[in-house]
């Protein structure tokens, strides 16, 4: 359950008339070093985001078909991406991210990871142009959107993803959802500072500022038209997820192997996975897969 000081913020969240504007990220592409391997380490299987990552990598499973074609726009350093193709033994992922400094920092947690089923490419996801048109069976991004630059680049990545998909092909997109409130969005990104780095909490910060408003994301997602939903967390945007309307339930393989990511958490990775699945839930997106 959500501590009183975030149901505070949550509710104040709900009723302000307040309207934040969009701040984008100081740094579109990351490709500072320091802040990719602080943006790795979180999202290690011991890291502060594991918990997170299990969750997407269940939600975005549930849209790939076996021996699908999976394009993952901004993988970053691979860590979410590593997961999925965990859980997804016979598909194969093509990771996509324009920085050089993360997609070092991918072919490193490939390697760790012993994946032979993702390759990885230097592209904007704004511009695909070495993917032919419906030439794959799902799009995945996770916690990506709030690096473009404006508006309109988030239309064209998702006229680009509609582009290379094939028809009825599975799409599983999510990232922040701009709140309405400045207070509100440094509550969420200093709540585990003890618990993070500083660069860490200053870059979750600057995320929540990027994030797009619930509106530009679902007229975005429009392009899709009735093949995809958009899904918000509880009472406020905090998360904004594009889904493929219908899905797949996740075979016993994948079931297994996301039950043994699952209690591989610490105690407290569990309690927050299981509150951000309640978070969503609430808001009627429920989990694909329940691992406990």
């Amino acid at each position: 359950m959500p501590s009183p000081a975030m149901l505070m913020n949550l509710l104040l969240d709900v009723v302000s008339r307040q309207a934040q504007a969009r701040v984008p990220e100081p740094e579109l592409i990351m490709s500072d070093a320091t802040s990719a391997e602080a943006f790795m380490r979180a999202g290690r299987e011991d890291g502060l985001l594991a918990h997170t990552y299990l969750y997407h990598a269940i939600q975005a499973s549930a849209v790939i078909a076996p021996g699908a074609r999976v394009v993952d726009l901004g993988c970053g350093p691979a860590n979410q991406l590593a997961l999925i193709a965990q859980l997804n033994p016979d598909a194969h992922f093509i990771g996509v991210d324009a920085s050089d400094s993360m997609l070092t920092l991918a072919r490193d947690t490939l390697a760790r990871c012993e994946l032979d089923n993702v390759s990885l490419r230097k592209a904007s996801m704004e511009a695909l142009q070495d993917m032919d048109d419906a030439s794959v069976d799902a799009v995945i991004s996770t916690m990506t959107l709030h690096h473009l630059p404006d508006v309109a680049s988030l239309q064209t990545v998702m006229r680009e993803a509609k582009r290379v998909l094939k028809p009825g092909g599975g799409i599983y997109i999510v990232d922040f959802g701009r709140l309405k409130r400045e207070k509100g969005q440094a509550f969420f990104a200093n709540d585990r500072k003890a618990t993070q780095p500083a660069i860490f909490t200053q870059d979750y910060y600057n995320s929540m500022r990027a994030a797009f408003s619930l509106t530009d994301i679902r007229n975005a997602a429009g392009i899709f038209g009735e093949a995809v939903s958009v899904k918000r967390t509880f009472l406020v945007p905090f998360l904004v997820a594009i889904r493929s309307v219908g899905g797949t339930p996740l075979r016993v393989p994948s079931q297994q192997l996301a039950k043994a990511s699952y209690a591989s958490l610490s105690a407290l990775q569990r309690y927050d996975f299981r509150d951000l699945s309640r978070f969503f839930a609430h808001g009627g997106f429920s989990l694909a897969f329940k691992p406990w």
